[in-house]
């Protein structure tokens, strides 16, 4: 199964920072899609980038490329969350994962499994319902996928701690791991599965 690592937002895209311009999403997401690949990587997990440039590419050309590779991919699409417009501190924070309204069981499963691995290291994991791990809303990237498909918001890059956690080292890893973990997860369920046949 091969793994596709979307970047998020590029380097032009207005507003995507933290109150105080320490955290720029964009710079971050290509951090933490890095560290994801060379995770993976180390795992013998194929993976590759969906965006290597660092201005912003379109959301249909993102759609494109990842199409390219056929419905037996994975998709992960990297973004940090924000509950104001960037003018000041915010009092909400955590962890979340959206699968669009066209989910299929894969992409669910994907997101909860991601949700418990974020819940396993410690992180607040923001849900809708008690036994829903995950969101539903009409994104894109995981819309118009034809893969199994989830973006997750790794914290939130307005609230000072979420923002402060998200620019160290520990943080940038936790983040890593915790969708490296849930991937390897995947995969293996995969490999059972085609196995069992």
């Amino acid at each position: 199964m091969l793994i596709l690592i979307d970047n998020g937002h590029g380097r032009e895209t207005p507003g995507k920072r933290s109150p105080d311009g320490l955290l720029e999403e964009w710079r971050w997401t290509r951090q933490a899609a890095t560290l994801l690949q060379e995770k993976l990587d180390s795992m013998l997990i194929p993976c590759i980038r969906l965006v290597a440039e660092e201005g912003d590419v379109p959301l249909k050309e993102r759609v494109r490329r990842a199409n390219a590779y056929g419905r037996d991919a994975l998709l992960v699409s990297l973004h940090c969350n924000a509950a104001g417009m960037g003018a000041s501190w915010m009092s909400a924070h955590g962890w979340s994962a959206y699968v669009a309204q066209n989910a299929s069981t894969c992409s669910k499963d994907f997101a909860s499994r991601l949700a418990y691995e974020a819940r396993a290291m410690g992180l607040h994991v923001r849900q809708p319902l008690p036994q829903q791990p995950y969101w539903v809303q009409s994104l894109a990237i995981c819309r118009d996928t034809v893969m199994p498909a989830v973006l997750t918001e790794n914290m939130f890059m307005d609230n000072r701690d979420d923002c402060a956690w998200l620019l160290t080292p520990e943080g940038l890893a936790t983040i890593a791991t915790l969708h490296a973990t849930a991937i390897r997860q995947m995969t293996s369920d995969k490999l059972q599965m085609a196995n069992d046949k």
